[in-house]
């Protein structure tokens, strides 16, 4: 993978790239209809993208995943929280 261009997301949106492989990283293989899963997801894609993610936020992601079976990844979550 070229370092440049990671050290350039780094840079431009203040999020360790490091912290983002480690996350997805433990995506997989995860069991996505574990409601505990998922919260523990959700908060720590908050502590990486620095944004808190209020409770009611966080339980209609977690009814999204659950309940209407959409699939979580990190672009899902993400504009969740941009539509806060």
């Amino acid at each position: 993978m070229d370092h440049n261009f990671f050290k350039n997301m780094e840079n431009k949106t203040g999020v360790n790239m490091k912290d983002i492989f480690e996350l997805a990283n433990s995506l997989q293989g995860a069991n996505f209809k574990d409601e505990h899963t998922i919260r523990s997801v959700i908060k720590r894609v908050s502590q990486i993208a620095n944004k808190p993610v209020s409770q009611e936020l966080e339980d209609k992601i977690i009814q999204s995943v659950i309940n209407d079976g959409k699939q979580i990844d990190l672009s899902t979550i993400a504009n969740m929280l941009n539509k806060k």
